[in-house]
């Protein structure tokens, strides 16, 4: 049993032998379902093969041209630079939810309209 965490959620996979997850599994945590011609996107097909229906899903990840890092069983699923340099193009924030000091729960898209300073700081 793995955890993968996403820039959006967190999922519970079973896995074998590293990030060898199900398709049923890929497509949860990813978005990306296995098909005969790879993992699909939509109309975006990337040749994958798989091996017993699994999905080497961390070599999928980097195919893709996404960090991909692990810890023990947890495995961070990253957003390629390419990807995060889009995002900065359109100078828009992406919505998130933090809590206060008193634990109530404050979203930014509430915000909307208003003035909003973010101050941020990591330890790296």
């Amino acid at each position: 049993m793995a955890t993968i965490l996403t820039q959006t959620d967190e999922f519970a996979v079973d896995t074998i032998s590293g990030l060898q997850v199900t398709a049923a599994d890929a497509l949860k945590a990813t978005g990306w379902a296995l098909k005969p011609e790879g993992m699909c996107l939509g109309d975006l097909c990337v040749p994958m093969p798989s091996v017993g229906g699994r999905i080497d899903l961390a070599a999928f990840w980097q195919k893709l041209g996404n960090p991909v890092v692990s810890e023990g069983d947890v495995w961070s699923l990253g957003v390629g630079a390419e990807a995060r340099r889009d995002g900065l193009a359109g100078l828009d924030a992406p919505d998130f939810e933090l809590q206060d000091l008193a634990g109530q729960t404050h979203r930014l898209s509430s915000l909307r309209g208003k003035k909003v300073f973010l101050s941020s700081w990591a330890s790296w």
